[in-house]
């Protein structure tokens, strides 16, 4: 059952990437075996909805890919997947509300400090400088 389930697993990645590389016009670059398997797509889609067209090509990929995997006998049969949407837990992106600015308080609740204008910074260091040349001589 493992080896069917990566089969499988293996036909649906390739036939979507497949079908992909075909809309964008480059199944010249396939692989012949890749181009068969579109080429039976094909076939399929004239005779039914692209939806089922896909699944049959899928299953014709998945029998192969079993065989070259080493599957024993007849493909066992695989519940088709149903296309559900996916249960997770993502969400969809929001922006986050805004903050109303506070405008004298401290993030962490405390009072904010009063900022020292740095020229009055600058003139105290200037002051200590001298008062340091002048004492020392």
């Amino acid at each position: 059952m493992l080896i069917a389930r990566r089969a499988d697993t293996r036909a649906r990645a390739d036939f979507a990437t497949w079908k992909m590389l075909a809309k964008l016009n480059g199944a010249s670059a396939l692989p012949q075996e890749a181009r068969d398997f579109l080429a039976a797509y094909q076939k399929f889609l004239k005779q039914m909805s692209d939806a089922d067209a896909s699944e049959a090509t899928i299953v014709l990929m998945y029998r192969s890919y079993y065989a070259e995997m080493g599957g024993a006998g007849a493909a066992p049969e695989i519940p088709s997947r149903q296309n559900e949407p996916a249960a997770d837990n993502v969400t969809a992106f929001r922006r986050p509300a805004p903050k109303p600015k506070q405008a004298a308080a401290h993030p962490a609740g405390q009072a904010a400090k009063p900022k020292l204008p740095v020229a009055l910074i600058f003139i105290c260091l200037v002051i200590v400088y001298v008062g340091i040349r002048y004492f020392w001589k």
